[in-house]
């Protein structure tokens, strides 16, 4: 199978249902948020990250492939073929204990920080942007998506400022206050 297909060469793109719309169609502005930030945690996971935080990104990882796939779907209902393309509450459950767990070893936060700090650290503020970008290309669809996928993404945001803080902890990288 070759990577090309000439098929999006005059603009347009084939959605889950195969219908066609514009590149710049909301959805694909919104599935391609999910992607670039699914890229920046591939980056951070380059870099030197803990076994934990790295088990962590590599399900979130995973976890962007559904939500894309959800989004990629118009009918909100993914082929019967797509079998694992699906956030659920338990998702969002699990990414909520995972900030839970690690803000048990980080300082109180008292003050807004400026985002930065050792690489991996703020590679994951630079995530946590991005996440919240795709969040509001995500909000701003009509018509709406599954406000599932509204909330994991606000989760995951959360846990990537957590996590960004976790390495940068770790990394013996003090945090700058605004």
């Amino acid at each position: 199978m070759k990577i090309y297909t000439r098929r999006g060469d005059t603009g347009e793109t084939a959605l889950f249902d195969n219908s066609r719309v514009s590149k710049a169609d909301p959805r694909v502005d919104a599935y391609g948020e999910v992607d670039e930030l699914n890229a920046w945690l591939g980056l951070v996971l380059a870099g030197v990250v803990d076994p934990d935080l790295a088990e962590s990104l590599v399900r979130i990882q995973r976890d962007l492939f559904a939500v894309g796939a959800q989004l990629a779907d118009p009918s909100d209902r993914l082929a019967d073929r797509v079998t694992k393309a699906f956030i659920t509450d338990a998702d969002v459950a699990r990414l909520e204990a995972v900030i839970d767990h690690h803000e048990q070893e980080l300082p109180a936060l008292t003050r807004f920080i400026l985002p930065g700090g050792a690489l991996a650290g703020a590679s994951l503020h630079v995530a946590r942007t991005v996440c919240r970008r795709a969040e509001r290309r995500i909000v701003a669809l009509v018509p709406p998506p599954d406000l599932l996928i509204v909330r994991y993404m606000n989760r995951l945001s959360d846990l990537l400022f957590v996590l960004a803080r976790v390495a940068n902890h770790r990394a013996s990288h003090p945090e700058t206050a605004w």
